[in-house]
């Protein structure tokens, strides 16, 4: 086996494919970052609070997630790439660890993006969509010699992410399915959305109407995730999977309200995007003909960077440098201007022959450029506009008073592949292509023992009561795969993908939700759960699994129930400005069905269902007292 990994990984590494795949995932898995760091943020208080707002933990957890926030930015621009990666990964792994996120508020988000941050260590992502490429080309570029770093990486790039975060987790997710009595039904889809937790507020009755419909779509889940690990790399199976997976995820964001996850797992989808695709995306977006033609001086490095930094940019191609020395006397608009003139100003010419100088020129760059024109509009707005002029015009004199010689050059002398530390680090461990791929082989079979310990262990083993399970070797084994499994849980994000099986689903025939009283009497829903079951926005994601899957379960544990009834009726009592001890809060209880086989309309009969008061709870100085005299909740 180890000899077909390392064939495999010698043929991935060997051939080179366009970047510009890897750089928009990049991008988009940033953006996953740097939301769910905003989530984590505006929820501080109930998640890292022992009592919200009254009993509050250290200042320095919301500095540090102010400073996760700008890496995850920095993740998305692609500025310190490497760096960043490395910055995100030990936050993850540091907050999961030794914050309430690790049991309270998880939900196995966090281990997916564990295993996706240290992916991003070492993937090239940076090689497109990046500033990191703008600084390499601002740092070895020089007036008449422009340096543009590689658009290429390996294949590997594109394929190990889609091995090891898709491919890894379909498998075990598949094989914990098959022990469920619903997803075997066919009905894995449909069940989740129909219970009033975990659904959006889009009304997907139509199709969850329609049993055919389900129950196709429950099998094709299970299939696909069996078979994606062994298909996904072949070229006719690519385009197939892409469509069925991106369907099977644009499905959990829209109709359940664990949105991250969902967008967490379609942003790999695009490094499965054919590259011809990409391609005739880019002829498509990129003009035909250049909007505006500018003219800059060839001998200045100013000029010369202005132009780097604009053509990078410049998605579209929408401008069009030329060298003011060569070029400028071909237009009849410039031959009336002296040398002297010209070389004072940035001129530029669009489609109906205009002519732009100064402050004009950089406005209608960023007009032609689109994405950029509410920047343009905004700098023609009197005031703003004559500010703009007077630095452009110091700045232009000063540029003027240079004489471009020698000391202008910019300096290469170190090679170009030197690009930062960490890369000098990277190139020097990293070793020949042989030593790469013995030590990706390697990485991969690690990974793959690692994730088998996990599958075996919970996803087939655990499911049966084997002759051997309790005796004293069986207990060794057992104890050895726990240990295993905590530190690859941990570190490489590895973890039972048991979502949303019988298991959990059977006997949830109850939810909860909490009210309040206002100053009137008059009785108001805590925005939170709604009137008819569902968890509101924002409170989906982690807060959703704290609330469905460890407060309210169908075996309620009192004291995980208490507990986060005092977390949010604080937290939500004090964000909406109720005196907490003037207030009293209702706990309010429904029944709601969640069979094995299909049901019409379950949807709606489940959140129709009615609402009946079973307790209190009451705030005084600071301590919180539930009341429920009539019904034992450990006993539902």
């Amino acid at each position: 086996m180890y000899q077909k990994i390392l064939g495999r990984v010698k043929m991935g590494l060997n051939k080179q494919v366009p970047a510009l795949g890897l750089g928009v995932f990049r991008l988009f898995l940033g953006l996953v970052i740097f939301q769910e760091v905003v989530f984590l943020y505006y929820f501080r208080h109930l998640i890292f609070d022992p009592i919200p707002f009254l009993d509050v933990a250290s200042p320095s957890i919301h500095f540090f997630l102010i400073l996760w926030g700008l890496n995850a930015l920095f993740i998305t621009v692609g500025y310190h790439t490497r760096f960043a990666a490395v910055v995100n990964y030990f936050f993850w792994v540091i907050f999961t660890t030794f914050t309430p996120m690790w049991q309270d508020f998880d939900g196995g988000f966090d281990q997916f993006m564990i295993g996706s941050s240290l992916l991003l260590i070492f993937l090239p992502t940076e090689r497109a969509l990046s500033l990191d490429n703008l600084k390499l080309k601002l740092k070895f570029s020089r007036p008449g010699l422009p340096y543009y770093p590689p658009p290429t990486v390996s294949v590997l790039s594109y394929y190990l992410p889609l091995a090891i975060a898709l491919g890894l987790l379909y498998f075990d997710s598949a094989t914990h399915k098959l022990f469920a009595e619903h997803w075997r039904n066919g009905l894995g889809g449909w069940l989740p959305s129909t219970m009033p937790y975990y659904i959006s507020a889009i009304d997907m009755t139509p199709i969850l109407n329609n049993e055919a419909l389900q129950k196709i779509i429950g099998y094709s889940i299970i299939v696909f995730q069996f078979i994606f690990i062994f298909t996904f790399y072949f070229r006719p199976f690519r385009v197939p999977l892409m469509m069925m997976g991106a369907a099977f995820h644009s499905g959990i964001v829209l109709s359940l309200n664990i949105y991250p996850f969902g967008f967490g797992m379609l942003v790999y989808y695009f490094l499965m995007v054919p590259f011809s695709w990409w391609r005739k995306l880019k002829e498509t977006l990129q003009c035909e003909v250049p909007a505006l033609t500018v003219f800059y001086d060839q001998q200045c490095p100013l000029c010369n960077r202005t132009r780097i930094i604009v053509e990078h940019f410049d998605i579209f191609k929408a401008i069009e440098f030329k060298g003011l020395q060569d070029h400028a006397r071909k237009y009849p608009e410039l031959n009336n201007l002296s040398d002297d003139q010209l070389l004072e100003d940035l001129y530029a010419l669009d489609q109906k022959n205009r002519l732009y100088l100064g402050i004009d020129t950089y406005i209608q760059i960023l007009l032609k450029m689109k994405y950029t024109a509410l920047l343009g509009v905004m700098i023609r707005i009197p005031g703003i506009y004559h500010a703009g002029k007077q630095i452009y015009r110091r700045i232009a004199d000063q540029r003027t008073r240079l004489t471009c010689d020698e000391s202008c050059l910019i300096s290469t002398e170190k090679n170009p592949q030197e690009e930062c530390n960490l890369r000098n680090i990277y190139e020097h461990y990293a070793g020949t292509m042989e030593q790469r791929s013995r030590r990706v082989a390697k990485f991969l079979v690690v990974v793959l023992v690692l994730q088998l310990n996990s599958t075996i262990h919970y996803g087939i083993l655990y499911r049966f009561d084997s002759p051997g399970k309790e005796s004293e070797v069986g207990q060794v084994l057992k104890q050895i795969s726990n240990g295993i499994l905590s530190l690859s849980h941990v570190f490489l994000g590895i973890t039972p993908h048991a979502l949303y099986l019988h298991d959990h689903l059977h006997g949830y025939d109850h939810i909860l939700a909490l009210t309040y009283k206002d100053s009137r009497g008059q009785e108001r829903w805590l925005p939170f759960v709604n009137g008819e079951g569902r968890l509101i926005a924002p409170n989906w994601g982690r807060v959703q699994s704290m609330w469905a899957n460890i407060a309210v379960t169908p075996n309620i544990e009192q004291k995980h129930l208490y507990k986060f009834i005092e977390k949010v009726t604080a937290f939500w009592g004090i964000k909406i400005g109720l005196n907490l001890q003037e207030t009293e809060f209702i706990i309010k209880l429904k029944e709601v069905e969640v069979p094995v086989h299909w049901q019409k309309d379950l949807r709606n009969h489940n959140l129709n269902q009615p609402w009946v008061n079973i307790g209190k709870v009451i705030w005084k100085e600071g301590s919180m007292n539930i009341e429920i005299p009539d019904i034992n909740l450990e006993t539902l």
